[in-house]
């Protein structure tokens, strides 16, 4: 199996059966990410341990399968980082889209780097981007 074959599975799992695809109760933070230009739409949920750490994650909404995947993938790498390592990754993920990354930087970004090659597919960075977006604005960088 090549790469790109292993990368579409990957994307695959995590669109049909989702890990952080649910409502959250008393989330510490929350807020709806909208991709216009397709319709993709989110609602990012996370809670903040006492220890600072990122202690779940999860989403609900609906769109295509690289923005559901996507959101899926990053809460699977968000939970036990703090929000500072959340929104590191997050830069490791917009540079990798960009075409700017390490190969250590991919290997940080575990399964969410099965979306490396979507930079050729300009119409769908946005749906990638989507969960990734968010997270940096409910956190306060954007």
């Amino acid at each position: 199996m090549d790469t790109k074959e292993l990368y579409r599975e990957v994307l695959n799992e995590h669109n049909i059966n989702p890990i952080h695809k649910e409502n959250m109760d008393s989330p510490t933070f929350c807020l709806e990410g909208v991709n216009p230009s397709c319709g993709d739409q989110i609602t990012l949920q996370m809670k903040l341990g006492p220890d600072g750490k990122i202690s779940d994650a999860s989403f609900i909404g609906s769109g295509c399968a690289i923005s559901q995947a996507s959101v899926d993938m990053m809460a699977e790498l968000v939970i036990g980082k703090t929000k500072e390592e959340a929104l590191a990754l997050a830069d490791m993920f917009d540079r990798m889209i960009k075409g700017s990354v390490t190969e250590e930087e991919l290997e940080q970004l575990d399964e969410a780097a099965a979306l490396q090659d979507i930079s050729h597919m300009p119409a769908r960075v946005k749906c990638a981007m989507l969960g990734w977006r968010t997270m940096k604005q409910m956190l306060g960088v954007e």
